[in-house]
């Protein structure tokens, strides 16, 4: 009995200390949440210029804008007016632009909203492939998946080349990669003949 007399200060003492502890942090603010990130701008930047670089060093995509807004919750950034380019060793460079941007936090995935639009130039004739028209295609919104160099959109489209003329309300897929477009649902327009080497 004495022996426990004896330690009985320093139990008291123990229950006393995790008392005090466990007080403070039921009372104290979890700093945690308070640290949780919002979706507000952390920084705003006029005249950008973003590139984004393919495996072996060369610029992939561009993009350019009058004014870029970077949130920190999920870094993605918001784009005023850009103009994105996409740069490839043997195909023509396409443009796509729009009145609005929404760039993802990994910067691969590009929404354009509001007068969505998308031109490839005019390519000549060579030895192993026919030429063709300059390509012009627009919408309300285009999404550009910038690793696997696709533009797409599922609002009504407008494709214009040489003289041909669709349109579709259910939208088009751009792969740059093979050249390929296609159209997506009910398409209605008129195609020039692929004997002067215009049709898409």
């Amino acid at each position: 009995m004495a022996q426990v007399l004896k330690f009985l200060p320093m139990l008291l003492m123990a229950f006393l200390t995790l008392g005090t502890y466990w007080m403070v942090q039921m009372n104290e603010p979890n700093l945690d949440t308070e640290k949780q990130k919002r979706h507000v701008p952390d920084y705003i930047m006029d005249g950008i210029v973003v590139t984004t670089l393919g495996p072996e060093g060369n610029t992939k995509f561009r993009v350019v804008g009058q004014k870029l807004t970077h949130y920190e919750d999920d870094a993605s950034s918001e784009i005023d007016w850009p103009i994105a380019r996409r740069f490839h060793e043997t195909k023509p460079a396409i443009t796509v632009k729009s009145d609005k941007g929404f760039l993802d936090g990994d910067m691969t995935i590009l929404d354009l909203v509001g007068n969505a639009s998308l031109t490839r130039p005019a390519q000549a004739a060579t030895a192993t492939q026919a030429g063709s028209a300059r390509l012009f295609m627009s919408s309300s919104k285009f999404t550009v998946l910038m690793n696997d160099d696709i533009v797409k959109t599922n609002r009504p489209v407008n494709l214009e080349q040489g003289q041909s003329i669709m349109t579709s309300q259910e939208g088009a897929v751009f792969d740059n990669v093979h050249q390929k477009l296609t159209m997506i649902g009910q398409v209605k327009g008129r195609i020039e003949s692929e004997s002067k080497g215009n049709a898409p």
